[in-house]
């Protein structure tokens, strides 16, 4: 009773000290990735990071293709993209770099028939070097090849290479890669000037006529040329598409054919008074 007696007197809150501890929480604001989300892609961009991992699945067997664009804020963009479909089972890969993710985002078609398959998207670059990822089974938005590209298939043998240079009035270029159903394995580059590489994609599908590859490459400015390389043996060739798929109609419009040309600075100095 005395005990009791004198906790009553002191005042003290026995009921408190069985409780934990209020924890104060805060909340970290990341300016940078609210204004890189903003600026490269809408509420279905996710942003991932250096040395991270995002997937999506696609559970229905009715979609047959989904479409992935990845892009930075203006730095490098290195990744690997693969297509899961069961247990251990990656039908088709890729290995993804570009130089300038903001001028040249990546923009291509996975193939993913017999669902339910996942797309796996690992950011290999550094932490500095975050990416923006967006994949989506809309049929309406996802890109397709145009007729040019399917009729101007060329064949390319195995260990072989093929290029095609493109005027500056090209902004992007359509490339289609398919097989008669064997194995495909090719290395597609972008190149602007001698050995300046721009963008590389390497790239494996189990079977090139049931998962074909389709891409389109950005290709601002002059110089450009698209180099691709069957890195497969001399036993699987491939069939390959380079087409243009957007002409600059602003630079296009102020060509002037026939018109004076000045070299050297001043024209008047060379008329007669």
């Amino acid at each position: 009773m005395l005990r009791v007696g004198l906790i009553l007197a002191l005042g003290i809150d026995t009921t408190s000290a069985f409780h934990a501890p209020h924890r104060l929480t805060t909340r970290w604001s990341r300016p940078t990735d609210l204004k890189m989300m903003s600026t490269l892609g809408d509420d279905t961009t996710v942003l991932v990071q250096g040395g991270s991992l995002r997937t999506w699945s696609f559970r229905s067997p009715l979609v047959d293709q989904v479409q992935v664009v990845l892009s930075t804020e203006g730095r490098p963009l290195d990744s690997d993209i693969e297509l899961w479909h069961g247990p251990d089972n990656t039908p088709c890969k890729m290995r993804v770099y570009v130089e300038n993710g903001q001028l040249r985002p990546f923009s291509a078609v996975i193939e993913t028939p017999r669902g339910p398959n996942t797309v796996a998207i690992r950011n290999i670059g550094q932490i500095e070097f975050p990416l923006a990822a967006d994949v989506y089974a809309d049929d309406r938005e996802i890109d397709t090849p145009s007729s040019d590209c399917i009729a101007s298939a060329m064949t390319i043998q195995g260990g072989a290479l093929r290029t095609e240079s493109f005027d500056p009035l090209v902004d992007s270029v359509q490339v289609l890669l398919k097989t008669d159903g064997r194995p495909l394995n090719a290395r597609i580059e972008l190149l602007q000037g001698p050995n300046n590489n721009k963008q590389v994609v390497e790239l494996y599908t189990e079977d090139g006529l049931d998962r074909p590859f389709f891409c389109i490459l950005e290709t601002p400015g002059s110089g450009n040329v698209v180099r691709i390389v069957n890195t497969a043996p001399v036993e699987f060739p491939m069939t390959a598409s380079v087409v243009p798929n957007s002409i600059n109609e602003a630079m296009a419009s102020g060509a002037l054919i026939g018109g004076d040309v000045v070299l050297g600075g001043d024209i008047g100095r060379f008329q007669s008074s």
